[in-house]
């Protein structure tokens, strides 16, 4: 049997400072893997805990089933969690370290036939005698699955299990992951901060930032169209460039985007996504560009729906599958912090302060404030004030495009560029999405 899990308005704070869970809802639906994915700190753990039990839900409700649960015992919730330290007793041998929770609700069953056959099913029978010590991170973590998956839970919540390991093992651990859960059909809630397992593993993401939640969509949903900034700057490999743009809708012109010394010209007549862009006359706005909406011109003319754009060579990542180009295009990068209090909380801060909040409330949230930072910087540009260098281990140029391996560039080529503006987005100051439609919905047939 397996578990529907529902999460409404929950939140969750300590020591009587500033929530690290803020009104989340999510519908998790029986059998079904959704991935909760965002930064170190936004409280993706934190969920994963009140959701096992290990946690208490200071406001909102969790429904197991469709029942009240906030004051269920954590044994009385049959859900089985995967550790992302493993948590095996050093001194058991594998066996034990599986059918220990068995002996624990069963004392006098046999565990050893369901040891034997979870053993079989993650392919660890000749790991069965072995204690810890003696097993690699990858069987140790096998072992730790193990005992989740040999209770025969109605739920498996699984925080960061993946993390300790190297990227190989990394990698081969996820494809059996995603097997085991589609085999068993058990619901799954997967906790991580690598956006590469989130999109290669889940149903649905889940995307937090800051306690509050963002977006929640298949990866498809999530990767074609973010609901705002940060979304489009987690999701995607690599990062989407995000530019500082300035929209000029004259009377007697085309519709421009700005990017400081070059523009972008929007074709007519407008489309219905561009149309939304006239309110922004004349105002700053953060321009997003996948590295797979630029492509390089080759001689090839533009095909409709591409402007030109140019750009000077600053660096190459020969990645073997493909090739990462980092071009200079005169571009001044919006800079997007990952830790940030999102706008409904900083709309509900103001809101208490108007309905009389005390003077603790306001030292709070104003501490909150200072931890988290800005939904999106785009600083005033300042003539007598030189422009920073790129923060240490960032590469050079604005705009990183991907093309195949066999390109022949070199360093300060200035080389001419296409966008497609099909794959345009747009964001506010705040950092929302105008462009495409925050109303329209993918299109899963592209």
């Amino acid at each position: 049997m397996t578990r529907a899990i529902s999460l409404h308005d929950v939140s969750k704070s300590y020591a009587r400072g500033p929530r690290v869970v803020d009104r989340v809802s999510l519908d998790i639906a029986p059998g079904e893997f959704l991935v909760l994915l965002g930064p170190s700190g936004c409280g993706k753990s934190t969920v994963l805990r009140m959701i096992a039990g290990l946690e208490e839900i200071d406001d909102g409700a969790l429904f197991l089933d469709g029942e009240h649960a906030n004051d269920w015992l954590p044994a009385d919730r049959d859900i089985a969690m995967v550790f992302q330290n493993f948590a095996l007793y050093p001194s058991m041998s594998s066996r034990d370290n599986i059918g220990f929770p068995l002996r624990i609700e069963a004392p006098a069953a046999d565990p050893a036939p369901r040891v034997d056959a979870t053993a079989r099913l993650l392919g660890i029978e000749d790991l069965l005698d072995r204690f810890p010590g003696q097993l690699s991170g990858g069987e140790r973590q096998r072992v730790a699955m193990g005992r989740a998956i040999a209770r025969h839970p109605s739920a498996f919540l699984m925080d960061e299990p993946l993390s300790n390991l190297d990227a190989k093992l990394r990698n081969h651990l996820r494809a059996e992951i995603a097997q085991l859960t589609r085999e068993l059909g058990v619901t799954t809630v997967y906790v991580t901060h690598d956006q590469s397992e989130a999109m290669s593993l889940g149903d649905r993401v889940a995307v937090l930032r800051g306690g509050v939640l963002q977006q929640v969509g298949t990866p498809r949903e999530v990767y074609a169209l973010p609901r705002n900034v940060f979304v489009a700057a987690f999701v995607g490999t690599p990062r989407i460039n995000l530019l500082r743009g300035l929209v000029r809708a004259p009377l007697d012109g085309a519709m421009t985007v700005s990017l400081g010394k070059q523009y972008l010209r929007l074709p007519e007549p407008l489309s219905l996504d561009h149309q939304l862009l006239r309110v922004q006359q004349g105002r700053e706005v953060i321009v997003g560009l996948r590295s797979e909406a630029v492509r390089i011109a080759r001689h090839s003319a533009a095909r409709p729906g591409e402007v030109p754009l140019t750009g000077l060579v600053e660096h190459m990542e020969f990645q073997g599958h493909e090739t990462l180009v980092h071009f200079d295009t005169g571009s001044r990068p919006a800079v997007v912090p990952e830790l940030e209090a999102p706008r409904p909380a900083a709309r509900a801060a103001r809101r208490r302060r108007r309905e009389g909040a005390g003077v603790l409330d306001r030292l709070r949230e104003r501490a909150g404030s200072l931890r988290a930072g800005p939904v999106a910087v785009l600083e005033q540009p300042q003539e007598t004030v030189p422009e920073p260098a790129p923060p240490e281990g960032r590469l050079p140029g604005d705009l990183v495009v991907r093309t195949t391996p066999d390109i022949r560039l070199r360093h300060g080529m200035q080389v001419p560029l296409l966008v497609d503006l099909a794959h345009l987005f747009v964001f506010d100051q705040h950092g929302d999405r105008i462009c495409p439609s925050p109303a329209r919905l993918p299109d899963l047939e592209e």
